[in-house]
């Protein structure tokens, strides 16, 4: 169970201080949450500082009671934290199959680093001795990277806008891959988006705006504001959902 108590996190700008967060109070523990909302409104800082990148000005996050709220990344990812950028990095010279590896922790064997990529719905035998260089697409690049967060098999996978630079053939396998995650994955998957199919398989929408929690429930309670149906910030974001 991942607790963000109280959390604010303010950057210098022109000379004075400006609020990115305020006062964030969230306990994630469902299986599924996704966090939405205006473009600025804190979503991309606020999946940094519980991922470590990002230290916030105040307030404390604890990792199943542990207090985090120092560690930094390599650390948070030796508690159990993942995290998936937004353009996933290229590591020319490492191959698929050697990425899986690290992620594991541990010396597996082909076989094994193959059923992951079958998890995610690519053909081993085309991926497994591939570099993970510029001749990977965004979306390949995206499903290899939760094939090594499924190796990891961490407490809390964090995604910030997965669907973004990727056509639209890639984000459909993307989120058939989210659904087979969804179903197999033990820990929580925490993720940032716009898109109301993601946000449709979501157990719980969180919606941020102007750096504070604005609502929060179930997609039942929540997505029908996002599309609309209610006046206020919710429906402000509409046509930011697609």
């Amino acid at each position: 169970m991942l607790e963000l108590q109280h959390i604010s996190y303010d950057v210098e700008q022109d000379g004075d201080n400006k609020g990115i967060l305020r006062d964030i109070n969230l306990t994630i523990n469902e299986r599924f949450v996704a966090i939405t909302g205006p473009n600025g409104g804190g979503k991309s800082t606020m999946a940094k500082i519980i991922a470590g990148i990002y230290k916030p000005t105040a307030g404390r996050i604890l990792l199943d009671g542990e207090d985090i709220t120092d560690l930094d990344i390599t650390q948070r990812a030796q508690r159990g934290i993942s995290f998936a950028f937004q353009q996933p990095v290229r590591f020319k010279g490492l191959t698929v199959k050697d990425l899986i590896t690290l992620a594991s922790g541990k010396n597996i064997g082909v076989p094994e680093a193959c059923n992951y990529l079958s998890e995610v719905g690519l053909c081993a035998k085309d991926y497994i001795d591939r570099e993970v260089d510029g001749s990977l697409s965004g979306g390949e690049l995206k499903r290899i990277e939760i094939a090594m967060i499924m190796a990891r098999g961490t407490k809390l996978s964090v995604f910030d806008e997965p669907e973004a630079g990727i056509d639209l053939w890639s984000f459909s396998n993307l989120i058939q891959v989210f659904e087979h995650l969804h179903e197999k994955i033990n820990g929580s998957i925490l993720i940032i988006s716009h898109q109301e199919r993601i946000l449709n398989i979501a157990d719980r929408i969180i919606v941020l705006a102007d750096g504070q929690v604005r609502s929060q429930g179930t997609r039942d309670e929540i997505l029908p504001e996002l599309l609309g149906a209610a006046p206020g910030v919710c429906s402000a974001l509409s046509d930011k959902v697609k």
